[in-house]
Parts: C-alpha cells; sequence; structure tokens
C-alpha cells in the first residue's frame, strides 16, 4: 500500500510539473524579445542601464517589461518611482505592476516590508526568478528586459537556464581597467553558456562639469572599449557621469525623459539604435 501511495504521488508530482512546464513556456512565447543585462561587477549601474533601456524601447512605443532579477539588491523599484507599490492578485494569476509609460515590473521589493533583506540561498532565488517569469501574468510584451545582479551565481545562471531563447545580452563596465577586467568573466560567462552578446556599454566615462560642460576624465578612460577589442565583442558605446543623471535616478524619473538633452540622454539613444540593428540583424 505504501509503495503504491508513494507511486501515486510521484505520478502526480510529474502531471503538475509538466503542467507548470506547459504554462512557463506559454507565457514565454507571448513575448517577442527578452534581453538581459549583466555585469560581472557591482556598483557599475547596471541597473540605471536597464531602466532606461526599456524606457527608451517604450518611448518607440513598443510593449516593455521589466523583471527585476536581483533579489538581494532591488533597484528597479526605486529608479522608476514604484517603491512601496503591491503586486495584484486575482484569480488568473498575479499581475506585474504598472510603470510609467504603460511598462509592466516585477521585482521581489514588492513583496517585502520596506528596508527587510532578502536571506535565501540559490534554490529559493531560482525558484523566486521562475515564479517571476512564467507564474506571473506578463500577457503579450515586444520586449522584457531582465536587471540581473553582479557576478556570475545563480540569478543569471537561472536566466540562462530558464530562457534558452533569451536574444542577447547587454554587459556593463566602467572605464577602469580594474572594473574591465573584472567584468571580462560576464563575457565568458555568456560564451559558455551561448548566450548571444549584444556588447559593451561603459558607463560613468568621464564627468560633465554642470557649470562649464566640460567632461573631465575621473577614472582612466577606454577601459571599456579596450576589453571589448580584446575580447572581440561589441562596443555599444560610452555614457558620462551627469549629476542630474544621480538626481533623476533618486526621484525614480529615466534620464532619457526627464533629462532628453543631456549628454548622457544623447549617448544613451545612440547605444540603444545599435541595440536594436542587433535585434533586426540577428538570424
Amino acid at each position: 500500500m505504501a509503495l503504491e501511495r508513494n507511486m501515486a504521488q510521484l505520478e502526480a508530482y510529474r502531471k503538475k510539473a509538466a503542467q507548470d512546464q506547459e504554462i512557463f513556456k506559454e507565457r514565454m512565447s507571448k513575448i517577442k524579445h527578452k534581453i538581459a543585462v549583466i555585469s560581472g561587477k557591482g556598483g557599475v549601474g547596471k541597473s540605471t542601464i536597464t531602466v532606461n533601456l526599456a524606457t527608451a524601447f517604450a518611448l518607440k512605443g513598443n510593449r516593455v517589461g521589466v523583471l527585476d532579477a536581483d533579489i538581494h539588491g532591488p533597484s528597479v523599484p526605486r529608479l522608476l518611482g514604484l517603491e512601496g507599490k503591491e503586486v495584484e492578485t486575482t484569480p488568473m494569476g498575479a499581475f506585474p505592476v504598472k510603470g510609467p509609460l504603460g511598462m509592466k515590473v516585477m521585482s521581489i521589493d514588492f513583496f517585502m516590508a520596506e528596508q527587510m533583506p532578502t536571506i535565501w540561498r540559490g534554490p529559493l532565488k531560482m525558484r523566486a526568478i521562475r515564479q517571476f517569469l512564467g507564474e506571473i501574468v506578463w500577457g503579450e510584451l515586444d520586449f522584457l528586459f531582465i536587471d540581473l545582479p553582479p557576478g556570475t551565481g545563480d540569478e543569471p545562471l537561472s536566466i540562462a537556464q530558464l530562457l534558452p531563447d533569451l536574444d542577447g545580452v547587454v554587459i556593463v563596465t566602467m572605464p577602469s581597467e580594474l572594473s574591465s577586467s573584472i567584468v571580462k568573466k560576464a563575457v565568458t560567462f555568456a560564451r559558455r553558456l551561448n548566450l548571444p552578446i549584444i556588447g559593451v556599454v561603459e558607463n560613468m566615462s568621464g564627468f560633465v562639469c554642470p557649470h562649464c560642460n566640460e567632461k573631465i576624465e575621473i577614472f582612466k578612460s577606454g577601459g571599456g572599449q579596450k576589453m571589448a577589442q580584446e575580447e572581440s565583442v561589441p562596443f555599444l558605446g560610452s555614457i558620462p557621469i551627469e549629476p542630474k543623471v544621480g538626481a533623476d535616478s533618486d526621484m525614480g524619473s529615466p534620464f532619457i525623459i526627464s533629462h532628453k538633452d543631456s549628454a548622457a540622454a544623447k549617448a544613451f539613444m545612440e547605444i540603444v539604435a545599435k541595440v536594436e540593428a542587433f535585434l533586426k540583424n540577428k538570424p
């Protein structure tokens, strides 16, 4: 009897897993393009790049979603002015939070009390990311941008395994050679997992003086471009440091909207054009 009961439970588990997988595939099939933003190092402005990429494509009339896959340090809600928002749950499932320009946003931050840390090990993080992808009702999207945490650990690996049809990754670095040497690991990570590399973005590339508009090289410049050349991957462009960009981020306003005429916004839109070209020419 015990053996029969165990076999029945195992069969029920297999059926449920198969059903869940079908639901996952069906929901992901409604998303045309999936792009991850990664870096081997923290503090390079990766989340800011993700949010502004998503905003740029939404401004062009696309249906856009943003998945904040940084379980321990989610920052997308803050960058989009969505702190304190809650996920809507219905009998149909849970729905992403509505952001600016109709963007659909999901983050662990929407489920946690303010200032509450997420103290999870790998299996829990992978399960959460799978749920964010497959159990959230994203609907039909033209683009899903995924903000991944620094490094090449559980979260990036989970995305690579769950989304074998990922269109590609954007790799973010700073201009210093120290940062770029660490970010090289992200390039190696992408190659080993057969993830298409859209290109490298060099963020914080020089400081634009708010008084005279002169560009001052705070860090040794060119590290990102040099790294891209050494690794034979496309270099998408450099974005300078501007104080108003930091202020926009703190206020939850993407800088390509609030300061569209800034040097950073103009440089960023050139990067967007290269991402569009990559997708257009992708086999």
